[in-house]
């Protein structure tokens, strides 16, 4: 990660200490009946982006349901496929636990690499981690608008003398309530079960 990433990653997780000032992490919290760890938090908002068909997929159109939220790219050759992997195999321990529960949850990834990520190639690309995980792109300006709002950080890496490129980007997993409003990290760089008993704390 480049010194820009840290940097911007650095913030973001003081933000989040700010948001769960028992220190306490977010797996081993208090039960329910407590606020979730980004409850207040100034993450997520509005956003118009191209969906699998090519037609245009608001936040909106998800209104009512809980919501995996993660950015990435499909030509990510290490970290992205490992996330999603953890994040949807965890996912899909909670619908075995309790698929009516689970039913509730979206999974959602957003490109951060619009060029290159098509609708058509992201329908191939999602197929691989979860047959409900859908992919969204849109022009350079709405992902950039989308990932601001999240709190995501990128930037193209290019070395000369090479056609392809790579993207330096935070990694952040995320669970958003059926209002949109954050609730809490899903730790991606856990074990999927880690993720399922997150998914199992909040969604109700």
């Amino acid at each position: 990660m480049n010194k820009s990433l840290f940097i911007g990653a650095c913030l973001l997780s003081l933000m989040l200490a700010a948001c769960n000032p028992s220190g306490v992490p977010n797996s081993e919290s208090a039960p329910n009946s407590e606020q979730p760890p980004l409850a207040g938090a100034a993450i997520g908002g509005p956003f118009t982006l191209t969906g699998m068909d090519g037609q245009p997929v608001s936040d909106s159109d998800f209104a009512g349901r809980y919501r995996i939220i993660y950015f990435g790219y499909s030509y990510c050759p290490d970290v992205c496929p490992v996330d999603l992997q953890k994040l949807m195999q965890g996912l899909l321990l909670a619908e075995k636990a309790d698929p009516a529960l689970a039913q509730k949850v979206q999974p959602i990834f957003i490109t951060i690499d619009p060029a290159r990520d098509t609708p058509a190639q992201l329908k191939t690309y999602v197929a691989n981690f979860h047959p409900r995980l859908i992919g969204l792109t849109g022009t350079e300006e709405q992902i950039a608008d989308a990932a601001k709002k999240y709190l995501i950080l990128y930037q193209k890496q290019e070395s000369s003398g090479m056609s392809e490129y790579l993207m330096d980007h935070s990694r952040q997993g995320y669970l958003f309530g059926p209002k949109g409003e954050p609730l809490a990290l899903l730790p991606y760089d856990g074990t999927p079960q880690q993720v399922a008993d997150e998914i199992a704390r909040w969604v109700k």
